[in-house]
């Protein structure tokens, strides 16, 4: 008999607290009219942000919201407003399996959440090397009025060009990758450049503090590498070589984007076998892979090369020991992130962070089978 007295005390207690909840919940126009001593026209122009308030009525409304602790169902208004919302990602082109491709699914994933919000994306291309690509991929895209647009940015001359005409027609964008203040984003996902190549000389550094040369390989086209990113990973990196180990010499091969990639074994095997002294190697793309099966193939098991992101290639070296660590940066929580931040800002109204620094995360053999590439969603 107890046992059911405390059941039925628990069950109504239950709902009185449930009803509670759904009253609270429940604040009418018309409840906020009566508390604020304003008509319902008034607060209606208040909520929806319309014009013609005076400033006394402003403040009425907004003691009564505050005191009746109002929260707008914005998703609800989102749905009620039924509008089409599409959002442009512009990122360069790339091959299967690498970094840009778990962006794309990161966005995709994101999309497929709104979907209900009529929420959808499309993904344009640029060649990275080409200025007049980028131009003519964003100049498409403007073209199409769309409601919000992520850019991985180009040369900064070049980017701001089409990001001032963004301000102008006030269309929200967001940098990814490569993070300019001066274009003045709704906001930006990437890594911290400079702190990442600092941190991945201290890291590499910790391995080899006796060595007296080390390999930096590049991709470079016309003197060129692909990306702000990578350079700026370069200049941390060399930061911190220059200040605790200045005796270091770095020397730099070029695995050229113009040459033919069969051609990329007969480079290296002709640079490790003049250099004998270098047993460490760095890159800061996502391509450490190349160095890495030129290594098993080659038996060179005295070497191993460090790099960046965590695709599929480079997993396989980092478990078969060509590659020591991988600095990992979540894309697909950026390309989510990103998706996910114009639908706040731009769907719901809210307010968004203006700058999102990824992590720094470092993959060795022991943990890169725990690395989560897609933990949102």
């Amino acid at each position: 008999m107890n046992k059911n007295i405390t059941e039925l005390f628990v069950i109504s207690l239950f709902f009185i607290t449930f009803a509670g909840t759904m009253d609270m919940g429940k604040i009418r126009i018309k409840d906020i009219a009566e508390r604020a001593g304003v008509s319902v026209g008034t607060v209606d122009r208040v909520l929806h942000k319309r014009p013609n308030v005076s400033p006394k009525a402003l403040e009425k409304v907004q003691k009564a919201l505050e005191e009746m602790d109002y929260k707008p169902n914005m998703y609800a208004s989102a749905l009620a407003y039924n509008k089409a919302y599409t959002f442009y990602c512009v990122i360069p082109k790339h091959e299967s399996e690498a970094y840009w491709e778990e962006v794309e699914e990161g966005a995709e994933t994101a999309c497929d959440r709104f979907r209900d919000f009529r929420v959808s994306h499309k993904i344009m291309y640029y060649n990275r090397f080409s200025t007049e690509t980028f131009a003519k991929v964003m100049s498409d895209v403007l073209k199409q009025s769309p409601d919000g647009v992520i850019v991985v940015p180009s040369k900064l001359d070049v980017t701001q060009k089409y990001t001032s005409i963004m301000h102008e027609q006030n269309i929200p964008f967001i940098l990814l990758d490569s993070y300019m203040p001066d274009l003045k984003p709704l906001s930006f996902f990437g890594q911290d450049s400079f702190c990442s190549g600092y941190y991945a000389a201290r890291m590499l550094m910790m391995m080899a503090p006796r060595e007296k040369e080390i390999m930096l390989m590049k991709q470079m086209r016309n003197g060129n590498v692909a990306s702000k990113q990578q350079e700026n990973r370069e200049t941390g990196f060399r930061h911190y070589m220059h200040d605790h180990f200045p005796h270091v010499v770095i020397h730099e091969v070029n695995l050229s984007l113009d040459e033919k990639r069969e051609n990329y074994d007969a480079i290296l095997e002709r640079f490790f076998n003049s250099h004998p002294l270098v047993h460490h190697c760095i890159t800061f793309n996502s391509k450490a892979h190349l160095v890495g099966e030129y290594l098993l193939k080659s038996n060179r098991r005295n070497i191993q090369i460090m790099g960046y992101d965590m695709v599929p290639k480079n997993a396989e070296c980092v478990r078969q020991g060509s590659i020591s660590f991988l600095i990992a940066q979540h894309a697909f929580m950026q390309g989510y992130a990103c998706i996910d931040t114009l639908f706040n800002a731009i769907v719901l109204k809210k307010e968004v962070e203006p700058v999102n620094y990824m992590p720094i995360e470092l993959l060795s053999k022991e943990n890169i089978d725990f690395y989560r590439r897609k933990n949102i969603g």
